[in-house]
């Protein structure tokens, strides 16, 4: 046994408290290196004596009296096995080891000071146990319990739908012109997403999330130049209150896109520093190197933009980073965080950049958002491995581009194989809590990336297959706008298209596709959160790949057929379909095609 590959950690995706105050406990070990895995477990202060002894009982033995449950293979990816198992502990602590027996029959124990010969009498005295002191429910991750049901629709405001011409920027393009430039403006705002709230309703999303809508320069907001001020070309407060009044009597949850990593150039704080430079009251708001800053009126500055003085988003000058650790500071953005949580009642805020930013100005922001609304969703701009955000005190959940990722790069891009996918998608799950993966935010495209039916190359069969593959998986799927009626477009700014709203020019037929999608997901969303996840079918050979999750007696299989021929095979109760001929239970499955169903 590969006994340098046991790997378990307390207090962590390995050790966490669940529901109901049960425990789940993970243990890593190499890739079928072992028989079976048993957690020894107990309170540490469960003791009992061997013997009745003399009257002050000193020929007794005490010993430890634990309980012993075998653990199961959940998951595995290139190189490991993860086994789990739920326990429940009623004094609210736990020590516990491992015993791990090897292909051959051997025995050990994996303990907090590393692997052990097998004895008996190791157990029962509890020597280098793990240890779980006391289960605090107020440390545990809390996930907001409405997230678990939710299917996201994203809007570039300036792009959705022109509601109000009299608040236009000045040369706006026709709408109808789908060639957008980095500086265009087309005159997207408020008023166009309140008066096409009930196409989302009749889509079928109970979400909306926002890029920002605060006041800025540029058509993406990304630079914001007043972050307690609704952009007027976007509309006013007053409209903005009334959409999240509308948008809540439809079931819509509401969540804003916030910008605290960096500001724009023309906030009055920067302004302020390249006018009085390091004699600034704002000087302390932000992380400049060498004085003096200058601005854009001196373009040679930043022809190299590597040689700026001080700190920005990317290389990009016009995005000067905050000084989130400065007391000003946090105190203008926690403010911010909660004025629009009490005075506009959102539900969410998306953290734009979030990994640049410290983790105790995250912890502060957290906080302020639970006193403001209880089930407060949280979600983090992270593009890699977000473990130290997710740990219950900081994000519920981060953009999963990682693990949506994967998909794309097996389904569309071909880059990995199909073992190799399943492998990302499965350690990207044993990351992080149950609660947390059942709550992240799953999107195949977004303002970020180019559209996912051109990453397609438009081909409407492989688009549909694996839309379908991901709302098959574990967290709450997220529609980019127009992705529903067929939009395309390449990277930013080709991304940012505007929508079409000319039903002679939409996709009906996607369209329709993304209702029966949307309609699946809430109608399943406890088992597709709750769920097991078993790779029935992985055959490289034909491109057959087969999916179940499960919830007690219920249980649904996607069937995909990524390979070059139609496949054949048998099963019952179907309910999506795609490029699939059924004939009772008899199914064919064409390429790029795919079923899912009850059995």
């Amino acid at each position: 046994m590969n006994t340098a590959a046991l790997y378990h950690r307390p207090e962590s995706e390995f050790c966490y408290l669940y529901k109901d105050g049960s425990v789940h406990v993970r243990l890593r070990t190499a890739k079928d290196d072992i028989q079976s895995v048993k957690l020894i477990y107990a309170d540490p202060y469960k003791w009992a004596s061997s013997g009745v002894g003399n009257a002050d009982n000193t020929n007794s033995t005490n010993y430890w009296v634990y309980e012993t449950k075998k653990m199961k293979k959940l998951l595995s990816d290139e190189t490991s096995d993860f086994y789990q198992t739920e326990v429940t502990v009623p004094t609210k602590r736990m020590d516990y080891v491992f015993v791990v027996e090897d292909q051959k029959g051997k025995k050990f124990v994996y303990t907090d000071k590393g692997v052990l010969p097998y004895k008996k009498s190791l157990l029962k005295s509890k020597y280098a146990a793990f240890r779980l002191p006391y289960f605090h429910q107020v440390d545990a991750y809390h996930a907001p319990s409405w997230v678990r049901d939710m299917v996201w629709y994203q809007i570039f405001p300036e792009r959705f739908a022109n509601g109000d011409t009299s608040n236009d920027p000045e040369k706006v393009k026709d709408w109808s012109d789908q060639a957008p430039d980095r500086q265009d403006f087309y005159g997207g705002d408020l008023q166009g997403v309140l008066d096409h709230l009930d196409h989302l309703v009749d889509l079928g999303v109970n979400g909306i999330y926002f890029c920002p809508i605060f006041k800025s320069p540029t058509n993406h907001k990304y630079d914001t130049e007043d972050y307690l001020e609704i952009d007027p070309h976007f509309g006013t407060k007053e409209l903005f209150k009334t959409l999240v009044e509308e948008a809540h009597k439809r079931g819509l949850k509401v969540m804003l896109d916030a910008v605290f990593n960096h500001i724009g150039d023309t906030s009055p704080f920067w302004q302020d520093v390249l006018q009085n430079q390091e004699h600034s009251k704002y000087a302390a708001w932000f992380h400049v190197n060498s004085w003096p800053v200058v601005g854009d009126e001196d373009p040679d500055n930043f022809e190299n933009s590597t040689n700026l003085t001080f700190d920005t988003f990317a290389f990009t000058p016009h995005m000067p980073k905050l000084n989130t650790a400065n007391p000003e500071v946090q105190a203008h953005l926690l403010h911010i965080a909660e004025y629009w949580i009490r005075e506009f009642d959102i539900d969410a805020w998306r953290l734009d950049v979030a990994d640049e930013v410290d983790h105790q100005f995250w912890k502060k922001f957290r906080t302020t958002c639970d006193a403001a609304k209880k089930d407060f969703y949280i979600l983090g701009e992270v593009w890699h491995s977000s473990q130290p955000w997710l740990n219950g005190d900081e994000f519920s959940a981060v953009m999963n581009y990682a693990y949506t990722g994967a998909i794309s790069d097996f389904f569309v891009k071909r880059k990995i194989s199909m073992p190799q996918m399943i492998s990302a998608i499965n350690d990207q799950l044993m990351l992080y809590r149950k609660e947390t993966s059942t709550v992240m935010f799953n999107c195949l495209d977004s303002h970020d990336t180019p559209r996912f039916l051109t990453e397609c190359k438009e081909d409407k069969n492989l688009f549909k297959q694996v839309e379908a593959f991901t709302y098959l998986n574990p967290g709450s799927p997220c529609i980019y706008y127009g992705d529903e009626v067929g939009l395309t477009g390449g990277m930013d700014p080709d991304c940012r298209r505007p929508m079409i709203w000319d039903e002679d020019k939409q996709d009906k037929d996607l369209y329709a596709f993304f209702k029966d999608l949307v309609a699946f997901r809430k109608e399943n969303a406890e088992l597709l959160a709750d769920g097991t996840m078993d790779w029935c079918v992985v055959s490289e050979s034909n491109g057959v790949l087969q999916l179940e999750r499960k919830l007690g007696k219920k249980r649904l299989i996607g069937t995909f057929n990524t390979g070059k021929k139609a496949v054949d095979g048998d099963l019952k109760g179907v309910l999506l379909s795609n490029r699939a001929k059924i004939d009772g239970k008899h199914v064919t499955i064409k390429p790029k095609g795919f079923v899912i169903s009850r059995g």
